[in-house]
């Protein structure tokens, strides 16, 4: 097994950020807590606002996509139907 980095690039409707917001607030501390999270955090664009960013490391390949069939992230998903206008995901190797 070898360590996974994820970059999840996530553009929302500029009438929903703040919805989108606190249910991506939501996901931190649940997948925090989930076997094979080593890092899980979020970030905001200072001035594209409805631009947020994952940064993620996590042990496997295998344990990230169980993170991807999580509960919390289902629900987060339900929640922002319609709100996305983007989403993309990178799986990165660390190499130096």
């Amino acid at each position: 097994m070898s360590k996974l980095t994820i970059v999840a690039n996530i553009h929302v409707n500029p009438d929903k950020i703040e919805l989108v917001k606190a249910e991506l607030e939501k996901l931190i501390l649940a997948t925090r807590a989930e076997e094979g999270c080593i890092q899980y955090d979020l970030h905001q664009d200072n001035e594209n606002h409805a631009y947020f960013l994952f940064y993620e490391n996590w042990e496997s390949r295998e344990l990230w996509q169980a993170h991807m069939n999580a509960t919390h992230l289902l629900n987060y998903r339900k929640a922002t139907e319609g709100a996305i206008v983007e989403f993309t995901i990178n799986e990165m190797s660390h190499i130096g």
